[in-house]
């Protein structure tokens, strides 16, 4: 039973940390090397694409912005780049036309290059087909520039806050509550299988002079 609890408690651990790290902004140090709109015929993966832009309407099929980079190593990495609105996450992207403009401008070659951070959330996945979606684009000076996520490290800090009050919240209230009541149901139980084997203790008796044995 201990092993099925911390399962549980693991599988339920891993689905909400992918879902942070799908959902919370992450920053890419990247060079930009070209950007464009494609044709996407959306299938299963549709839950990885965000809505259309703003005051368009939703379609099975849809032009989709792509910001092209490169990284430091060599690595190619592609950003789709689409509003979020006022939907799940809740980035309120609304200038996704402004945002291709910006990376359009900060397009640099290897000889010239012009390092770039990418705020964006999500994953890249070539089995999916699915894109990060790109929230900002800015110059920063060079490739090994570092970031410190200090949202992201505020908001792990408040939900952990808020997880560890709610568990301490939980566990009294069990224990002022919850383990009452069944230790006295336990002993209401044991009470009533006493009474079931006096009963039985006295029929066996009344069996036992009935056929004339002694009463044990």
């Amino acid at each position: 039973m201990t092993y099925v609890k911390w399962t549980f408690f693991l599988v339920i651990a891993g689905i909400v940390g992918a879902f942070l790290h799908y959902t919370l902004p992450q920053n890419d140090i990247v060079r930009i090397v070209g950007t464009e709109n494609r044709r996407i015929d959306f299938g299963d993966n549709s839950i990885f694409w965000a809505s259309p832009d703003a005051g368009t309407q939703g379609l099975t099929t849809r032009d989709v912005r792509f910001i092209e980079t490169v990284k430091p190593s060599g690595g190619a990495s592609v950003y789709r780049n689409e509003d979020t609105g006022w939907g799940w996450p809740p980035y309120f992207k609304l200038d996704s036309s402004n945002l291709q403009a910006e990376a359009r401008d900060l397009i640099s070659t290897s000889a010239a290059p012009q390092w770039v951070a990418v705020t964006h959330y999500g994953w890249r996945s070539e089995f999916l087909t699915i894109f990060p979606n790109a929230i900002s684009v800015r110059a920063v000076a060079g490739p090994d520039t570092t970031f410190i996520p200090w949202f992201n490290i505020v908001f792990l800090t408040i939900l952990a806050a808020i997880l560890w009050a709610l568990t301490v919240r939980l566990i009294r209230f069990r224990r002022n509550r919850i383990d009452p009541i069944l230790e006295d149901a336990g002993e209401a139980w044991d009470d009533a299988g006493d009474a079931v084997e006096r009963k039985r203790k006295g029929f066996r008796s009344w069996l036992d002079q009935w056929k004339g044995k002694p009463r044990g």
